[in-house]
């Protein structure tokens, strides 16, 4: 018979975030417990919510997920894009007062006006709500999320109401606007969807990807048509941007419309608008328009946008004079552009190779929505190049932004199982880089260059141009369209204030400006009255984290960031359930944090240090609660790391009791 002790019990735990020594931890002697520590209870005042005292309720456990103790180290843990919106998930739901009347329409920027993406409006009367957009956002690659495949526009607002909610209208396919849809639809109550044909195929092929969801309610909207829904009349007018079918709308309202512009500009040839844009927007100017909700994204660029037909012009250039092989990265989304390339393509007698799966499922869908008719022999495989000569070759490519597993990557680094890029090649890079990717990029054109092939961007030949209007687009806009009110939206803060400073230098009333934040909600009362809500809607970053979504408490990601960061500190010690001592000196695994063998000073000390702290705490308890021993030992260590190391790895301890 095995007389040894069989363990009893195990605790593990883990430190979280926070790395502090808690020198003033109140204890108390409960009967047949030994010491424990109260609950605590947190009370603040958010002043986002009009002097609303809330009440959180936490344990001393909980409170140490937190990083905010004198030890958490020098190292922020969140990016700027990110730490503005890091919150507490779990504050109460902040009061918002509802609409009364029929004298009040509510416009409430729900997000992507504090970043580039995941853009989502919401127009909302007494009896009715519409949605404009629903976008997700990239997570880029210095925004400390690791893990984290999108961000989501928060829908709780809208969870909340959804017995009000008419429609979900798309202005247009970016996956900025779309993308969030499979997300979010079935927790607002599958409403239809309205937008234009080009829109709908996008949308309706992305679903294609979430087989369990239940089907869209489609709604084909032709080019400036009108519906209603709800008590609501909704007009839509054609834009210009860079993807065919983009679109405009007006929601009628009892003392006038609320006008959304979508991503726009402006059409110019000589210096002057174009007649069936100036047509376009002139018809828009006729009506009582109360607010004007309008893209910001360029509104720190001077004049006026440079026109896509220029473009055209340069990349037909270098199709028909380039003496070698032509690789072309741009936007799969681009679908004029493609066109446009493509048809260069044949003009020339030359043979098109789509390399990544979004190019070649946009072609697709350009071709069942008839935007370009392609003779038969046009396309190629990859595996056939070697069958032409390399001047015969274009070679349309995904990952103009850097991105890591694009075909363009793969072929800057030689990983690419058929391209191999050498100088005879020309590389026309046919975008900009969107904020956040500039790492991604830079990183690209290093790769690119180092193979030297003659490259070509939009710094140095007009091969781009952006679907996002300068000031003097958006100034016209103003003037033509004029609104009462102003609402930039659709980019960070710094883009919103530069839109509202060169309307302001062309004449717009100041105090009909509003520049909101996600979250901001604003009253507009009998058409004449802008009210700026000092309560917002919940913010708190809605994250696809694999095949999981929801609201991720911050510290899942902050304990990411540690780990990546200064690694991780195991602790495991057995321990005598009866008396408290250790059975032996305690192990200790390190990953990622310092090299044990060169440091086995830090590893005697922290022994010592650990027997001391288990048995100081353990002296006077009965029972002993290893839950308790562990929280305080994870805090110790963690102080002892951080003084003697100025790092903070994830302290976890394991304490079996035996």
């Amino acid at each position: 018979m095995n007389n040894q002790p069989q363990p009893q019990n195990a605790s593990v735990g883990a430190s979280r975030t926070n790395y502090g020594v808690s020198a003033k931890k109140r204890t108390f002697n409960h009967p047949g417990r030994g010491n424990f520590r109260p609950r605590t209870t947190t009370s603040f005042t958010n002043p986002t919510s009009s002097g609303i005292k809330r009440t959180a309720t936490t344990n001393n456990k909980q409170k140490r997920t937190g990083r905010n103790s004198k030890h958490s180290g020098r190292r922020p843990m969140t990016s700027p894009a990110l730490s503005h919106r890091m919150t507490i998930t779990d504050e109460k739901n902040p009061i918002i007062p509802e609409i009364l009347d029929d004298d009040t329409v509510r416009i409430i920027t729900v997000s992507g006006v504090e970043e580039i993406g995941r853009n989502m409006n919401i127009i909302e009367t007494k009896d009715d709500i519409l949605i404009v957009d629903a976008g997700f956002q990239f997570v880029s690659e210095g925004s400390n999320a690791p893990g984290i495949n999108y961000i989501l526009p928060n829908t709780q607002y809208l969870e909340e109401r959804k017995h009000k909610i008419r429609a979900l209208i798309i202005t247009h396919g970016h996956l900025d606007h779309i993308g969030g849809i499979p997300f979010i639809m079935e927790r607002i109550g599958n409403p239809p969807v309205y937008t234009q044909y080009l829109t709908s195929l996008m949308i309706l092929k992305r679903q294609e990807e979430f087989p369990h969801l239940d089907p869209i309610n489609m709604q084909i909207v032709k080019e400036g048509e009108s519906f209603t829904v709800g008590k609501l009349k909704v007009r839509t007018f054609p834009v210009t941007h860079s993807i065919p079918d983009a679109m405009g709308l007006a929601v009628e309202t009892k003392h006038g419309d609320i006008v959304v512009t979508g991503d726009i500009k402006i059409v110019t040839e000589d210096g002057k608008v174009v007649v069936e844009e100036r047509n376009a927007w002139e018809e828009v100017g006729t009506h009582n328009n109360i607010a004007l909700l309008c893209d910001s994204t360029n509104a720190d660029r001077s004049g006026f946008s440079a026109p896509e037909a220029r473009v055209f012009l340069t990349l037909d250039e270098i199709i028909r004079t380039a003496s070698g092989r032509i690789i072309i990265g741009t936007f799969a989304s681009q679908f004029d552009r493609l066109v446009s390339i493509i048809k260069s393509c044949e003009a020339a007698g030359k043979k098109v190779v789509m390399e990544g799966r979004s190019i070649k499922v946009n072609i697709d869908i350009a071709i069942t929505a008839k935007l370009i008719e392609v003779k038969p022999d046009t396309f190629i495989n990859t595996n056939d190049m070697a069958d032409y000569p390399a001047d015969k070759i274009v070679i349309l490519s995904t990952g103009a932004q850097g991105e890591e597993f694009a075909a363009l990557m793969r072929m800057a680094t030689d990983k690419h199982k058929s391209v191999i890029l050498n100088e005879r090649d020309t590389l026309v890079l046919s975008s900009s880089v969107i904020p956040g990717n500039e790492i991604a990029v830079q990183k690209l054109k290093d790769n690119i260059y180092r193979r030297n092939v003659k490259v070509i961007n939009y710094q140095g030949s007009h091969v781009h141009s952006s679907g996002h209007g300068n000031a003097g687009d958006l100034v016209w806009v103003h003037q033509t369209v004029k609104p009462r009110f102003l609402i930039p939206v659709h980019g960070h803060h710094y883009h919103l204030k530069s839109h509202m400073f060169a309307a302001i230098e062309n004449g717009f009333p100041r105090e009909n400006i509003a520049v909101p934040d996600n979250g901001t909600i604003i009253d507009i009362k009998n058409g004449t009255e802008m009210i700026r809500q000092k309560v917002k809607i919940p913010t708190e970053l809605v994250m696809v984290d694999g095949f999981t979504v929801g609201v991720r408490q911050e510290v899942v990601l902050r304990d990411r960031i540690s780990l990546s960061t200064d690694g991780m500190f195991v602790i495991i010690a057995t321990v005598n359930s009866k008396t408290g001592k250790l059975r032996k000196s305690p192990d200790i695994i390190s990953r990622g944090f310092v090299y044990l063998r060169e440091n086995q000073q830090l590893l005697s000390e922290a022994r010592v240090l650990i027997k001391r702290t288990i048995e100081n705490n353990t002296e006077r308890m009965n029972p002993i609660d290893l839950d308790l021993v562990k929280d305080e030992l994870t805090d110790v260590v963690s102080g002892f790391l951080m003084q003697k190391t100025q790092k903070s790895p994830m302290v976890i301890p394991v304490l079996i009791g035996i």
